[in-house]
């Protein structure tokens, strides 16, 4: 009996005879993920993901970079179309590598070990913590407006609300996946009736004869014709109210048949979420003159302010339960990469443990929950947020440009769904002139960014590369890891092997019994 094993088979017996004295806690015969979530549920992580506070803050600079309505509602459709073509390629690599993990596992498998832990690790230190950060002050913001109506709510206030609500929601992604999907499910459709009920209200005010700015001779009046560099950037701001649409490759495994329902929840999602945001911002035009959406920092609340008289305060409520569901889709999808990463060797081995009863990554999520909070405090966050955004899209890039070299590398490879070619070289020219502009016209942001993912490399050839370590070192490992065994009652997962092609299945079976890079 190696180590490895006798740590797990040691954990087992200290958490059984724990288990004796805090009451009946029998660990089950097999202990690994639940495949819970079914086609609701994965439409709701995909819309609940997209929509948070982007449809609410980002069409005033979609309008300030496009420099009409015209245009910018075509920037909204035509950004719902990038989504669907980056959400096929996605599909095709989650039903050929059906790993929980998305791009991080999917960079891995085709690319190696570097390049998959560059992104690992821009994303687990400041990418998703940062967003996670962002939305949870938005939330709080929000909540806090209706008691400091006539300023700004305090500092501390906001931190510690936000710190309350991530707290809180990671205690629910720990306790149970079903319960945290279902928080999913009803946080996304209050979502959506806050959105159709701005889109109705706009409707009504379109038939009452007020579309002024819609007509084609005043959509498409500009003041100054817009650069190419401009309409990138209004791409952007697009872009970020699209962002998460492909969340749900984070958590392939616990898809109920994911080569059914992955692609099916994409082909649903994705329609619906372009038909809303395309709807909603005709609903602002309709009531908004762009000069009034332009001076506007939170377009709804300016717009229920305007239409909704004394129910106006919808508004604000609306975007914190938009925001609130937001959280914990991040917390519920983010977790899952720390997951991934320590099970392929990259993260520290306890990361890739679940709890014995509820089959839960309760020690990912605690890494993802105070990552989160660490940021919170820093306070910088919409300047750390600037600085990941290249990175996040450089990621997609990188991905999809994986999808193609693997269909070079394994042609006759079996792929239950196999898009044509066209969609990712579509996307890649897209996304190619979207970095492109960025570098452009934002040196040091992009700079910035790139510098933090490069800080990785030490790391990985350090932490992972290097297997000849001070035998103390192991030691310490298998201390620490012992102890949080027995600390969160978590064991290593098993793995069924029919969800899986034999090509990696060996794998993911010798990188779990791997003693990880620290």
């Amino acid at each position: 009996m190696d180590g490895e094993e006798r740590r797990r088979s040691d954990a087992q017996r200290s958490i059984m005879t724990d288990s004796n004295i805090t009451g009946d806690l029998r660990i089950p015969e097999r202990v690994t993920l639940k495949k819970e979530i079914g086609l609701l549920s994965a439409c709701t992580i995909i819309i609940g993901n997209i929509i948070g506070s982007g449809i609410f803050i980002s069409p005033k600079g979609v309008l300030e970079h496009s420099g009409s309505v015209g245009l910018a509602l075509v920037v909204w459709m035509l950004g719902g179309g990038i989504a669907a073509l980056g959400s096929l390629c996605y599909a095709e690599l989650g039903v050929t590598i059906p790993k929980s993990g998305g791009d991080y596992s999917y960079v891995t498998e085709i690319f190696g070990g570097l390049v998959g832990f560059l992104l690992l690790w821009s994303a687990v230190l400041i990418m998703y913590p940062t967003t996670l950060a962002v939305i949870a002050l938005t939330f709080s913001n929000y909540v806090l407006q209706p008691v400091f109506p006539h300023c700004v709510p305090p500092y501390m206030a906001t931190r510690m609300l936000s710190a309350i609500c991530i707290l809180f929601l990671t205690w629910v992604n720990c306790y149970s996946v079903r319960l945290a999907t279902r928080i999913q499910d009803v946080f996304t459709v209050g979502k959506l009736l806050a959105l159709g009920l701005i889109i109705t209200v706009g409707l009504m005010q379109i038939y009452g004869g007020n579309y002024e700015s819609l007509t084609p001779q005043v959509a498409f009046r500009f003041d100054k014709p817009p650069s190419i560099g401009q309409i990138a950037l209004a791409f952007l701001h697009a872009s970020f109210a699209f962002s998460g649409w492909n969340f749900l490759n984070y958590v392939t495994e616990e898809l109920v048949d994911p080569r059914r329902n992955l692609p099916r929840a994409i082909y649903i999602s994705i329609p619906l979420v372009t038909i809303v945001y395309t709807l909603t911002n005709i609903a602002y035009f309709s009531s908004m003159s762009p000069d009034e959406l332009l001076s506007s920092n939170a377009v709804a609340v300016t717009f229920g302010e305007k239409l909704l008289g004394m129910f106006s305060t919808l508004m604000p409520i609306s975007v914190a339960l938009s925001t609130f569901g937001g959280i914990n889709g991040y917390l519920f999808t983010s977790s899952r990469l720390c997951f991934s990463g320590a099970r392929e060797g990259h993260l520290p081995s306890l990361l890739a443990m679940i709890h014995f009863k509820h089959c839960t990554p309760i020690p990912a999520l605690l890494v993802c929950c105070t990552a989160t909070i660490v940021i919170l405090c820093i306070g910088e966050t919409h300047n750390l947020i600037n600085y990941v955004s290249f990175i996040n899209y450089l990621s997609y890039g990188v991905t999809i440009a994986a999808l193609l070299y693997y269909r070079w590398k394994k042609p006759n490879l079996y792929r239950p769904i196999k898009v044509s070619v066209l969609v990712p070289l579509c996307y890649l020219l897209f996304w190619a002139l979207l970095l492109g502009f960025s570098l452009h016209s934002e040196p040091l942001v992009c700079g910035v960014g790139l510098v933090i993912m490069l800080t990785g490399i030490p790391v990985y050839f350090l932490g992972v590369y290097w297997r000849d370590k001070p035998k103390c070192i192991y030691e310490f490992i298998e201390w620490a890891t012992y102890l949080g065994q027995r600390v969160f009652f978590v064991v290593f997962p098993q793995f069924d092997p029919i969800e899986v092609t034999p090509e990696w299945t060996d794998k993911t079976s010798a990188t779990s019994k791997a003693s990880g890079p620290f």
